[in-house]
């Protein structure tokens, strides 16, 4: 068990480790916001009161319980650092116990002196050691910049409970299905119920649908107002359940196996013509959950550009610093609204090209790969399909989301928008594709640090960019990212020929030298 314990802390020492820094940082950078963009109580409490007022903003991070910086810091983060850390020890516990067992390394293991419920108490261990750390380290920060230390420590301790409980979560998932990917799948389902049900419980005002969602929880903690430390305990209960079922499903399946039943493909296997219908049909399901994910955040945050004009005519209320950032020419902050909606689709999207990627280095590395170019295929073609497919689909839903938000915002506002916004949308296509050839260059050129490297790149694209960059302080950082470049052409900014040309130039350079060094080296 101590050996598995380790083996499981080593292999997350640099993954948690960024998970827990981007906790940290976000929530950190939440209270400097505040702080620096609401100088005054009466801005605080204008805020609060156009929160209150609004549905749709109640859901995003629940009722503001008292305008004070802590409470407002607490609202804006919506429940990201809740959301964040959940998601975080749900994949740890399932890549240490139903991905460990897929691989067949879990086996060779439990051949030694090791017991059967060994590697599950393990990875449960790593996940419940790295919320306490997110939790921990985020209270810390927040009463080193100066915030209440009850309701910070409260907060940290909603962070872990979330964390906690979908560790649990994690650990039955994992024994119910027989591959990783499914249960991940499942997992996250659980995930976005969870946080759909908060959402719905805080926008209406039924209380009953926030109590029945694990990640309301951890709002229902009220930190820095309420600071109601005995919701905690719903939490608490909840995740030892859940690790006795865990622990009670393990006992009962076989290694290498689900208790759910899995289902039959076809009798004959589907016709593919060559290596693009083979990376289609790859892709193909990745595609069709992220459209859904890409029309529902669209619909959504178009939905809000109503409640712009409204703060904007707030007495005593310091404008969001988006919004003064991204007023272009016009000076409209429903215009700037609707800038930012597209600039949070493309950072998103971006990680698209970046996963189709990822998808080629997983066909090679299972072997998969080696056997379809034994055949007639070359690794060109092998390469180029999952190349232009991921750029494909990177275009093909950077225009659904410009369209969904102009379609949502003519039927809500009366006015037309979905010309406009599908263009602008459309405008960062070329930024989005050279994050994915710079994914495809770590795959092809460093093949063993490519999945790091990948998420890295694309991790400092968002972190330095024109949105969440500002929120935490890190102003000018923006001009060493792609999306920085594209006209703000909503607001009246000219649009230039000039910037696409030279990203797409720099797509092309990456993805020809990744072309070339996949020609020439072994694979594997």
């Amino acid at each position: 068990m101590t050996l598995l314990l380790k083996l499981a802390m080593r292999g997350e020492r640099v993954r948690s480790a960024v998970w827990i820094l981007t906790v940290v940082m976000l929530g950190a950078g939440l209270v400097s916001y505040i702080q620096g963009y609401f100088t005054t109580p009466e801005a605080l409490r204008t805020y609060a009161r156009v929160i209150s007022t609004n549905p749709i903003l109640l859901g995003l991070g629940g009722p503001v319980a008292e305008p004070s910086v802590g409470a407002m810091a607490a609202w804006r983060s919506g429940g990201l650092l809740f959301l964040l850390t959940a998601w975080m020890t749900l994949t740890i516990v399932i890549r240490h116990t139903r991905a460990e067992e897929e691989s067949g390394r879990q086996e060779l293991m439990l051949s030694g002196v090791i017991g059967r419920a060994a590697p599950l108490t393990a990875a449960l261990t790593t996940a419940a050691v790295t919320a306490l750390l997110a939790g921990a380290f985020t209270s810390a920060m927040l009463i080193a910049v100066g915030m209440e230390a009850a309701g910070s420590l409260a907060y940290g301790a909603a962070i872990t409970a979330a964390g906690w409980v979908f560790a649990a979560v994690g650990a039955v998932v994992s024994q119910l299905v027989r591959t990783a990917r499914t249960a991940t799948t499942l997992g996250l389902l659980v995930l976005g119920v969870s946080y759909v049900l908060r959402y719905a419980g805080d926008a209406s005002g039924v209380s009953l649908l926030t109590w029945a969602s694990p990640l309301g929880w951890s709002h229902l903690v009220r930190a820095y107002a309420a600071d109601r430390w005995w919701v905690l305990i719903v939490s608490l209960v909840a995740t030892g359940l859940l690790l006795v079922l865990a622990y009670g499903l393990s006992a009962r399946r076989d290694l290498d196996s689900g208790l759910l039943p899995e289902r039959p493909g076809p009798a004959t296997g589907p016709y593919l013509k060559g290596p693009f219908s083979l990376a289609w049909r790859l892709q193909r399901g990745m595609l069709a959950k992220w459209a859904v994910g890409v029309t529902a955040a669209a619909a959504l945050f178009a939905g809000l550009s109503s409640v712009a004009p409204r703060l904007a005519q707030q007495p005593g209320l310091v404008l969001d610093a988006f919004i003064q950032r991204y007023g272009g020419p016009s000076g409209d902050p429903v215009d700037a609204y609707l800038w930012i909606i597209v600039l949070l689709l493309a950072y998103t999207v971006a990680l698209y090209p970046v996963l189709a990627m990822l998808r080629l280095h997983q066909e090679e590395y299972s072997g998969h790969a080696e056997v379809l170019l034994s055949t007639a295929v070359g690794r060109l073609r092998w390469a180029a399909a999952h190349l232009v497919l991921g750029a494909l689909g990177t275009a093909a839903l950077l225009a659904l989301g410009g369209f969904v938000t102009g379609l949502v915002y003519t039927l809500s506002m009366d006015e037309p928008a979905v010309g406009r916004m599908l263009l602008a949308a459309l405008e960062h296509v070329p930024a989005a594709w050279l994050v994915g050839a710079a994914a495809a260059f770590a795959v092809t050129v460093l093949p063993r640090v490519s999945v790091a490297l990948s998420w890295t790149v694309w991790g400092v694209v968002v972190v330095v960019g024109d949105l969440l960059g500002p929120l935490i302080g890190l102003w000018g950082w923006s001009r060493i990212e792609p999306f920085h470049y594209t006209p703000n052409t909503v607001s009246g900014e000219p649009f230039s020929i000039t910037p696409p040309v030279v990203i797409l130039a720099l797509t092309a350079l990456l993805t020809t030298a990744a072309l070339i060094r996949l020609r020439d080296r072994d694979l594997g």
